[in-house]
């Protein structure tokens, strides 16, 4: 899988300027590589966006890093089997990686940090995307973090 990291990572950052939440701008950057639907894609992930469903826990964005990171190192058979016990490892320790990675370059994981946010969970209601709110919002810089973290590690392992 040939993979131009600097590419996704501007694709990722374009999602999110049409509109896409921070989940969907990465996911979307990646999901063709696996031979996803990028309707389907936004879809599945968008709950995730706003550090899921505007809860600010886990930044969506890498989130959705976990779940690309999972197309790649699959964990899909059953855990009481070898070959599911093996798969189930090493999809844990590519998330921990990429996980470590995030938070060491950007100091957290979680949405409310990165954003400086005191409330624990926000309301359902997405933020008007206006030129002030990308002014103003650090999102772009996790968003390409995420994307670029990700696309090095799927590149590492071609």
């Amino acid at each position: 899988m040939e993979i131009d990291v600097a590419e996704r990572t501007e694709r990722a950052k374009a999602f999110f300027l049409q509109g896409y939440n921070c989940s969907q701008a990465v996911f979307l950057a990646y999901c063709d590589l696996f031979g996803i639907e990028a309707s389907f894609g936004a879809k599945l992930v968008a709950p995730l966006g706003g550090g899921m469903g505007r809860l600010r826990e886990v930044c969506g964005a890498v989130s959705a890093s976990f779940l690309v990171a999972g197309l790649k190192f699959p964990a899909d058979r059953p855990a009481d089997t070898p070959e599911g016990r093996a798969a189930k490892a090493r999809n844990y320790a590519v998330v921990q990686e990429l996980a470590a990675r995030f938070e060491q370059e950007n100091g957290s994981l979680v949405c409310r940090e990165l954003l400086n946010l005191t409330c624990k969970h926000d309301t359902s209601e997405p933020s008007e995307r206006t030129e002030n709110y990308y002014r103003r919002r650090p999102c772009i810089g996790y968003i390409m973090a995420a994307a670029r973290i990700v696309g090095e590690k799927l590149k590492e392992t071609d």
